[in-house]
């Protein structure tokens, strides 16, 4: 009997999970004093106040990044931000970068009406998806925001203050993988606050 009923636990633990995702402990990326663990590429300002990561517009008004040493491929991250001035950034995955240019792609950030959880890629193919315009309610301007970034082989999903925002499956996000990167869009007046990073790698 003990047997039997052994074998009926091991046969259906395996049918449970065979076809899902296993998530690993979750890391802390951005340790709320310093920016160890951190690349800045530009000149633009990134700097820690109060426990939070604040980037911002400097007097060259250009593109700015801050990347992770380490480079992630399937994962789930969640983080939150909060948008004052103009808001326009990103958060960047699969990514690499020379200076200023980076190439990968972008789970959007940005002020009302601008696709927020939308999918670009830098320096190929841009836009992939756009949320529904609907969706663009769930952004609280002005206010904390999570977001939550989703990257499992060929397929991406965010979600925004809990809501999901897109989902795209594409073969070249799935063949690569690269660093996490947040990002100061040019033009100037920007300011976004980001703080509880964290990252929860996936096995498929």
């Amino acid at each position: 009997m003990k047997k039997a009923m052994f074998t009926f636990v091991l046969g259906a633990a395996l049918v449970l999970t065979t076809g899902h995702t296993f998530a690993q402990k979750a890391q802390s990326l951005f340790n709320g004093k310093n920016l160890d663990g951190w690349k800045i590429y530009g000149t633009e300002k990134w700097y820690v106040e109060n426990g939070e990561l604040i980037c911002e517009s400097g007097p060259d008004k250009e593109y700015g990044y801050l990347g992770t040493d380490k480079q992630y491929k399937d994962f789930e991250l969640t983080l939150q931000f909060k948008q004052e001035a103009d808001g326009n950034s990103g958060v960047f995955f699969h990514s690499s970068l020379e200076g200023t240019k980076i190439t990968g792609w972008q789970a959007e950030v940005a002020p009302p009406g601008m696709h927020t959880g939308g999918i670009y890629e830098s320096y190929g193919r841009g836009w992939l998806i756009q949320p529904d315009k609907s969706k663009e309610q769930f952004l609280k301007m002005g206010e904390w925001n999570t977001m939550k970034v989703k990257v499992v082989g060929n397929q991406v999903t965010t979600w925004l203050n809990g809501h999901e925002m897109i989902t795209l499956k594409d073969e070249k996000i799935g063949a690569v993988n690269g660093q996490i990167a947040l990002q100061i869009h040019s033009g100037g007046g920007i300011k976004v606050k980001w703080k509880n990073i964290r990252l929860t790698p996936v096995k498929s």
